[in-house]
């Protein structure tokens, strides 16, 4: 299915909201997320889709809202799925537990400039 931009960047909200009510759920930390493989496999599948999507938006959405750091985003992507043995587990950490937060307050505010009837 071909999804406009738009409805990336509902999807990446999605997977972000997904993501996060699951570390909270799993009280997934970021000393267990360090050591856990299980946690550490949870947390890849939403990072990959989301990397996934930012990488078909648009290059125009992207220079229009590049205040998001798309680029870093896909790249992560990229390095999960290529190099997943290669993986930075302190750098992962941060993204889900400082990085995540900021990048869906960036995703509501483009949906609320861009859906006005969404809240």
């Amino acid at each position: 299915m071909k999804y406009s931009d738009l409805q990336r960047v509902q999807k990446i909200h999605d997977y972000a909201l997904k993501l996060q009510k699951i570390i909270a759920e799993r009280q997934i930390t970021r000393e267990k997320l360090m050591q856990d493989t299980g946690d550490q496999w949870l947390v890849t599948t939403p990072l990959y889709n989301i990397g996934e999507h930012v990488y078909k938006l648009s290059d125009e959405f992207k220079e229009t809202h590049d205040s998001v750091p798309w680029i870093a985003i896909e790249n992560l992507r990229h390095r999960l799925v290529h190099d997943y043995d290669g993986t930075n587990w302190s750098m992962i950490t941060d993204v889900v537990f400082e990085e995540l937060p900021l990048l869906i307050e960036q995703l509501e505010r483009i949906m609320s400039r861009s859906w006005p009837a969404h809240s």
